[in-house]
């Protein structure tokens, strides 16, 4: 296993890279990341559907820069870990589940063992999704969690009948399908104008530059059975009683501007939180970790004062 660098993207330094195993045998891609000056902890970083490693590297660098040591992996289906159907491009998992899973021997055989505590979570989209459910399972693997543009609720139009269409067919077994309309090519290869990830279009263009030289890194759209697991981690998020079931601290950090997640259902979860905040930056789309600098730095000011021990 290796980490990918580009032109404008080099690896941080003193990666360490390697592969582990799920309990159900998919094997998926890990890195850490040793702390630039007297470490303070170690932050678990988690990418949201479609994304890898590499495209953290920023991040990665503004952690470090914190006083924090940082360990990451590509969930299962995407990035450097194993594909989980025979087309690679297709974004695919069984269960919503299974990606805890991956969280358990993540945490088990790299952060455990190998990552100075204390320990905290940065999880972006569907990492935030995993990660909330995983604390409503009682997993308490982490400090604090910060969750950004969390999968609380996708945007899509139609809502009610686009799921009723993927229950539909995946109960007529073509769950393997991509969902209706969706493109099987790379989602980082279309143009810069009209995206709905990011308004930065240096960050949007090294983004985009990663899966060009490293193409087997990057992935298309979902298949029914994702978005469907999708829609029903939803209806979880939906139950009004379920944000007051997380005993965990959690910062909820939504994009003013989101067009991949819905803002308001963001919103009013994190305002049922009892052990934890929201926050929304107004103008910034869905990726926020990958947007302009004045809306990272709103980000990175939330983040500094919510985690203990941040050096900034």
């Amino acid at each position: 296993m290796e980490l990918f660098p580009t032109p404008s993207n080099p690896v941080p330094s003193g990666a360490v890279c390697g592969r582990i195993v799920a309990r159900d045998g998919v094997g998926l891609r890990f890195a850490r990341f040793p702390a630039t000056k007297s470490c303070r902890g170690t932050v678990c970083l988690f990418g949201g559907r479609t994304e890898q490693a590499e495209k953290y590297f920023e991040t990665i660098a503004d952690l470090r820069r914190r006083g924090f040591a940082v360990a990451t992996l590509d969930w299962r289906g995407q990035g450097g870990s194993d594909r989980l159907l025979k087309d690679p491009r297709k974004g695919f998992v069984r269960a919503f589940d299974d990606y805890e899973l991956d969280l358990e021997v993540f945490i088990r055989e790299v952060v455990y063992p190998d990552c100075p505590p204390p320990y905290f979570a940065l999880a972006h989209s569907m990492g935030g999704a995993i990660l909330i459910r995983a604390a409503k399972h009682s997993r308490r693997w982490f400090d604090r969690t910060v969750a950004v543009s969390p999968m609380i609720r996708i945007r899509l139009p139609a809502y009610d009948a686009a799921w009723r269409t993927v229950r539909l067919l995946r109960a007529f077994g073509l769950g393997r399908l991509l969902v209706p309309g969706g493109k099987p090519g790379d989602v980082m290869r279309r143009p810069f104008d009209g995206n709905k990830l990011t308004s930065d279009s240096a960050r949007y263009a090294r983004n985009a530059e990663i899966i060009e030289l490293h193409p087997d890194l990057g992935l298309g759209a979902p298949t029914v059975a994702w978005v469907d697991e999708a829609f029903r981690a939803a209806a979880e998020f939906a139950d009004p009683a379920y944000p007051s079931t997380l005993r965990h601290p959690i910062l909820i950090v939504a994009a003013g501007n989101d067009e991949v997640v819905s803002t308001l259902a963001t919103d009013r979860f994190a305002i049922r939180l009892l052990g934890g905040a929201g926050l929304v930056i107004p103008g910034a789309r869905h990726e926020i970790l990958q947007e302009r600098t004045a809306v990272r730095e709103q980000f990175w000011a939330a983040f500094d004062a919510f985690v203990p021990g941040s050096g900034a």
